[in-house]
């Protein structure tokens, strides 16, 4: 699909995607929970319907109510040997730890840009745990078959920490007793908050954190309530992020469904959008943003990095050079989302500058109209939509498409706002 975005004025009200990161955990948890779970406003995205796939097969039984998703679960029961998690980096790091809860073995796979992204921290790790595995030299898919036998261990935080929501899921779900969770450089860390929060709804076991480095399971408290459990997913920041830079950039917008204490990374949009001078208030459960003179900024997007998209867009409207640091964890993305985006905005009229952990985006220049390419990663389809409404022309994105697979209502949304976009089939 290509989806044209004609320069144009947002104005008006939108709701918010639902979180995909919640969705997936409360996904994963429902599975988790003996009995049933009922998950209120869930996602849709293709990553949120992965997750549904996945602990189908895993051995819950899934009723798709519309708004509302009944799971019933009695543990992890897989089905079938054969598990694929779509694209979702997430559910790949996430799902393989808790399918080692079975004796069963299973076959792991994955579709599209997953299938480049490394996972040897299942060759390192699994074998500690008592869980046999081989992969195809460190990438999918991978053939594991447990069940896992839990044990102190020591893990690398520094490139994802979704490998690590994944254990102290299936760590929790084992009733680990006098055991750590050792973690070497945690980036994320508000991501493990989020899987803490997770677990602790579900009255599930929760570890002591010792100052993100130590995950210490040494209680007995695993409660784990019989009976149902009513989940309620929440907005999500990633996919709003891009919201309130069209905001920002191109007429006042107001955004509902927003947890304003979200533990999410990517709430720090505030922060950025703030720095930049735009306005930001909140009143009554609603966010409201508009546009103002924009200035560059400083942001540290290490522990964020997928706000660097809806980040760059916002830069490229701020007169000066904004800096972004974190630049080292875009590598292993849906694309090389660092490059991409230099290559992006390069077209669109925007220099983009990397130096070693650092972006420098030199914004106030008025975009270009062109064609460009979300090299099937939804977040560059995103930022190039939203970069194109102050744009002096036409901008044409090349598999557009690339959105479903967090936020299949962006463009829906977006025209709602008021913007011209004109959606062709290819």
């Amino acid at each position: 699909m290509i989806a044209t975005v004609t320069p144009s004025m947002t104005s008006g009200n939108v709701r918010a995607p639902r979180s995909k990161s919640d969705m997936q955990r409360a996904c994963a948890a429902a599975l988790l929970h003996h009995g049933v779970t009922i998950i209120k406003d869930p996602g849709r995205s293709n990553d949120d319907l992965a997750a549904l796939d996945v602990i189908s097969k895993l051995g819950a039984m899934v009723l798709d109510q519309g708004q509302l998703i009944e799971i019933t679960s009695h543990g992890v029961d897989p089905h079938t040997n054969e598990i694929n998690c779509g694209e979702s980096g997430l559910g790949i790091r996430m799902f393989t730890p808790i399918a080692t809860l079975s004796s069963q073995q299973l076959n792991i796979n994955g579709s599209g840009s997953l299938l480049k992204r490394p996972m040897n921290f299942f060759d390192e790790i699994f074998p500690k745990l008592g869980i046999s595995i081989q992969s195809n030299e460190g990438k999918l898919p991978v053939s594991i078959h447990g069940p896992l036998a839990a044990s102190s261990i020591e893990v690398d935080g520094s490139l994802s920490s979704q490998f690590l929501t994944g254990l102290l899921m299936a760590f929790s779900a084992s009733n680990a007793k006098g055991v750590t969770i050792t973690v070497n450089d945690l980036k994320s860390k508000p991501y493990i908050d989020l899987t803490l929060s997770v677990l602790r709804s579900f009255g599930m076991k929760v570890p002591r954190v010792n100052n993100y480095r130590e995950f210490i399971f040494d209680s007995n408290d695993h409660i784990q309530p019989e009976g149902e459990m009513i989940y309620q997913v929440e907005g999500d920041w990633s996919g709003a992020a891009f919201l309130f830079v069209a905001g920002a950039i191109s007429g006042k917008v107001s955004i509902q469904g927003m947890r304003q204490e979200s533990v999410q990374a990517d709430m720090k949009i505030l922060e950025a959008i703030r720095d930049a001078g735009a306005v930001v208030s909140y009143q009554d459960g609603i966010y409201h943003v508009e546009p103002a003179t924009l200035n560059s900024f400083g942001f540290d997007a290490t522990e964020c990095p997928d706000l660097f998209p809806p980040l760059v867009a916002l830069a490229a409207y701020c007169h000066g050079v904004s800096k972004i640091k974190g630049i080292g964890r875009l590598t292993h993305k849906e694309s090389n989302r660092a490059l991409t985006l230099q290559e992006v905005f390069g077209k669109l009229g925007i220099n983009i500058e990397l130096q070693g952990d650092l972006m420098l985006v030199h914004g106030g220049n008025k975009l270009n109209g062109a064609e460009v390419h979300s090299h099937h990663d939804h977040r560059i389809a995103m930022a190039s939509a939203v970069a194109a409404l102050g744009a002096e022309g036409p901008v044409s994105i090349v598999d557009a498409e690339a959105i479903d697979k967090s936020y299949p209502d962006f463009y829906r949304d977006l025209i709602s706002l008021g913007a011209s976009i004109h959606l062709q089939i290819t």
